[in-house]
């Protein structure tokens, strides 16, 4: 990706700005044309056709992945299951808290219930995915002025990602996790100095996701740092902070409600205690008394991978009374984790940074193991119901029966489960070229170090994050990588967006052999110019 070619000339120079300021304009125009005429004047025939033909590219580029989604549906009727969605099945029938994991998803399957509908929860996910992109996109073009290719290329992962199409086809949390975060992004971007309300607005959104997934709570620090050091205001900081807290407050009242403890899950201590057993070990620790059955005597170098620690019974956990996931078992293991990280510091971060180099191999691995990782494909039959999601329930098979009054099944139909098959093994992003990205992104970050980073250093910051926080927490999943690529492909298309330090970077070195051979003139405008964009871009 590279800026626009002016040919060093101030004349391609001011183009250069002038395109920008055209992207910028496009962009305002919905919002004025809203003012005007309202949402009727905004979908008017012609309106439409002037979006479609400012934004040519993009659309040829939205369409055969709109299709894909399509296909995806009449292949794989009509939802795809993974051994965490009878889960959330069962905590929408039973309308209860779940201690292992945050319920917000079953929330949003709950308010779709009485459709009766997987065909209509998987088509949500799909738009979303496709939201996500849009989102992606107009913030790169018409926000922050980047070429229309580039705009257009950053958003190409999320749509093209034979993987994401898949994810957004299973019966998963991530998905409006990723579109919630993407839309709290544009909402605070938008605008280079949001108002007070829309930070609010912000925060809630960033609320509703913790909600969904627990990992969208530490994302608000990224939020709020981030309009500390561009001075947006602290009443817009504590507006952010205020209305996050809000839903935060409600679900952990739900919780208490069934449980009788204010928290959000009973899972955090025991997935942390997963995370430190592959390399914890008791001799080099303070262990208390009420500690010491979480020891095991196995060497770290022929332990398991982290979550065999809860799933499987080489658990020390399993020794205490079903569930692990209570008050008790849970607090131990908290408790013994923290010691473990104190103790053996650099065991933590090796643990970490090998989990975090899974995310850039260029090949994916089988991971977990073999069943898991098929979970994650087109396969050429559905995943079935388990026997303990398999009760008759209100006349029905199963709940997942009930919920949908039909056959839960997924019915694999070809041709179109073949064309999706064949997608998924040969397009998605590979991890090292999410690397690649990720460093076009830093190198736009750094380059505007006066300015902390600019814009870009949001998205950029939150990518990182996903990436780090479950490998800090619990372990690495493929599935969690994937909500992290757009904000790294965002990142780095506003690297390269009218008036960024990169762009006028590229701007200065191909002005460089002009000025030079050029007339003293021509050398004192360029520098002129140059001079005015970068304090318009610092104001």
């Amino acid at each position: 990706m590279t800026g626009p070619d002016t040919g060093g000339s101030p004349a391609g120079e001011r183009a250069a700005a002038g395109e920008g300021a055209a992207a910028a304009d496009a962009g305002a125009a919905a919002p004025e044309a809203v003012a005007r005429g309202g949402f009727r004047s905004l979908l008017s025939p012609r309106r439409l056709r002037a979006l479609v033909a400012e934004n040519r590219i993009f659309v040829l580029v939205l369409i055969p992945a709109a299709l894909l989604r399509a296909d995806a549906e009449l292949g794989y009727r009509w939802q795809a299951w993974f051994n965490d969605s009878f889960q959330y099945m069962a905590d929408v029938i039973s309308m209860r808290a779940d201690v292992t994991r945050v319920a917000g998803y079953a929330v949003f399957l709950k308010i779709l219930q009485p459709f009766h509908s997987y065909l209509l929860v998987t088509a949500l996910q799909h738009l979303m995915g496709l939201a996500v992109a849009v989102m992606v996109y107009a913030l790169a073009r018409h926000r922050f002025g980047a070429r229309p290719w580039v705009a257009a290329l950053a958003a190409v992962p999320v749509l093209y990602d034979g993987f994401q199409i898949q994810l957004e086809h299973l019966l998963l949390s991530d998905v409006p996790f990723e579109f919630l975060i993407t839309l709290a992004v544009t909402l605070i971007l938008w605008e280079p100095n949001p108002s007070w309300k829309r930070c609010a607005l912000v925060g809630l959104i960033l609320g509703i996701a913790d909600t969904d997934r627990s990992v969208a709570l530490p994302l608000l620090a990224i939020f709020a740092v981030y309009l500390i050091i561009h001075r947006i205001g602290w009443r817009s900081v504590l507006a952010t902070l205020a209305a996050c807290v809000v839903p935060v407050l409600i679900y952990c009242s739900w919780f208490y409600v069934d449980y009788g403890q204010f928290a959000m899950t009973d899972s955090t201590g025991v997935f942390l205690y997963s995370r430190v057993m592959t390399f914890a070990e008791c001799s080099k620790m303070h262990v208390p008394v009420d500690e010491l059955s979480l020891c095991t005597t196995t060497p770290p170098a022929k332990r398991p991978i982290a979550q065999a620690y809860i799933w499987t019974d080489v658990s020390p956990l399993d020794r205490f009374p079903p569930t692990k996931f209570s008050p008790l078992p849970n607090q131990l293991a908290e408790n013994f984790a923290e010691r473990a990280i104190l103790a053996q510091p650099m065991g933590y971060l090796k643990a970490v940074a090998h989990d975090v180099e899974f995310t850039f191999h260029w090949k994916r691995t089988v991971f977990p193991n073999a069943a898991t990782y098929d979970e994650y494909l087109f396969g050429k039959h559905g995943l079935a119901v388990p026997p303990w999601a398999a009760k008759p329930y209100h006349g029905y098979s199963s709940q997942v029966a009930y919920y949908a009054h039909g056959n839960p099944q997924t019915k694999v139909v070809n041709p179109y489960a073949g064309i999706i098959q064949a997608w998924q093994k040969y397009v998605w992003l590979p991890g090292t070229v999410y690397g690649v990205i990720l460093l076009v992104g830093l190198g736009g970050v750094i380059l505007a170090w006066r300015r902390w980073g600019g814009p870009a250093l949001l998205p950029w910051t939150i990518s990182v994050a996903l990436i780090l926080i479950p490998a800090a927490t619990a372990e690495f999943d493929y599935r969690y990588v994937l909500p992290a690529v757009p904000f790294a492909c965002l990142a780095a298309a506003m690297a390269f967006g009218n008036d960024s330090a990169a762009r006028r970077w590229l701007a200065a070195r191909r002005a460089r052999p002009a000025v030079a051979g050029g007339s003293g003139d021509a050398a004192k405008e360029l520098a002129g110019g140059e001079s005015a964009r970068g304090e318009t871009a610092a104001s």
